[in-house]
């Protein structure tokens, strides 16, 4: 398994550490689980820790690998064994604010070609979440993919109308997926080209794992009953990487609860792409479509050409976007000033 089958391409060959350790090698992050790590090279899948030096210089988890990074590793223990010394420049990453409120990144997966984000179309078919998992794709700047599972438990009207939903908030392609039926595997196998790593995103019991297995041919991972209520339950417990017959690789990820925006405004932007369209044709260049005069945006609604639901979204997101984009001190200073108000209400209040 040569580094080129892995992924390893001119962009990475030109980004490559200018020193390294000696006696170091190239290596593929294939695995993270709660600090632990696994790589892959040549020869196959070594279990692997950090460097002191490395773990000590980098004060953000999110400098630390991730699945799909790639690192120089020392091999010890007759090559059973690797210490990891450096990471990889990323080209496209995954990432969203660690969960918890913390305005902290949290990487999902780097290097990543394809963003296959899986939506239910059955009880947990959710647009507003679909709308934060192609903002993520647009940080990153990773081609994103919908995929629309459980269709087989839906009549054709209900399938017409998510897929009429789906249209609505993205232009990216979208299949219809059924792991019972199999209907749209083929579709999605042509996506999985040698060379290129896909990754799914999605929340839990959506169907991600029993996908795998479909593509894999096999039960080769663990899935659970249905709920009472037909969807899936937990099982992803970490993020791996995932070799296929076609010489693609898949990156699984565990469902995520909470799905908070990182990354400038301009990828809010991009993942509402007739807010931007729209936006030309404001009057001020720096409108934010809430109060200025002019405002396309809000005359669209206004004709009813434009959601409220979508725009009161949209809103939202890039508050969250903005918000991450303060300086700690900035934000420190706002946390300040919004308790000072709430003091002083609740004062106002006893009197």
């Amino acid at each position: 398994m040569t580094p080129d089958r892995l992924g390893f391409d001119p962009w990475f060959a030109a980004h490559t550490p200018e020193s390294q350790p000696e006696g170091c090698a190239i290596a593929r992050v294939c695995a993270v689980d709660r600090g632990s790590y696994c790589l892959r090279n040549e020869y196959g899948d070594v279990p692997a820790e950090l460097s002191g030096k490395l773990f000590h210089q980098n004060e953000r988890t999110a400098d630390l690998p991730c699945v799909g990074d790639w690192v120089t590793a020392q091999y010890y223990d007759h090559d059973r064994a690797a210490i990891i010394h450096q990471v990889f420049a990323r080209k496209t990453y995954l990432r969203r604010r660690a969960a918890g409120g913390s305005a902290n990144q949290q990487m999902i997966a780097a290097n990543v070609d394809i963003a296959f984000i899986v939506q239910s179309g059955h009880f947990d078919f959710n647009p507003n979440r679909l709308e934060r998992y192609l903002i993520m794709a647009a940080d990153g700047q990773v081609e994103p993919i919908v995929l629309l599972t459980k269709t087989d438990l839906l009549t054709e009207e209900e399938l017409e109308h998510r897929l009429a939903i789906i249209a609505s908030v993205t232009t990216a392609r979208t299949i219809a997926l059924s792991s019972v039926t199999g209907a749209g595997l083929e579709e999605i196998r042509g996506a999985l080209a040698a060379g290129k790593t896909c990754c799914l995103l999605g929340s839990s019991g959506v169907g991600k794992t029993t996908l795998i297995n479909r593509l894999v041919g096999l039960d080769a991972y663990a899935t659970r009953n249905v709920s009472a209520t037909g969807e899936g339950t937990h099982t992803t417990t970490r993020r791996q990487l995932i070799l296929l017959e076609s010489g693609a690789m898949l990156i699984d990820t565990p469902g995520m609860r909470e799905l908070g925006v990182l990354g400038a405004g301009d990828c809010v932007d991009m993942g509402f792409g007739e807010m931007a369209a729209l936006a030309s044709a404001c009057r001020y260049a720096d409108c934010t479509h809430r109060h200025e005069p002019g405002c396309a945006v809000r005359a669209a609604i206004e004709r009813g050409d434009l959601l409220k639901e979508r725009y009161a979204n949209y809103l939202k997101l890039r508050k969250e976007a903005e918000y991450s984009e303060m300086s700690s001190l900035d934000k420190r200073r706002k946390d300040k000033t919004f308790g000072k108000l709430v003091k002083s209400v609740k004062k106002g209040m006893k009197r």
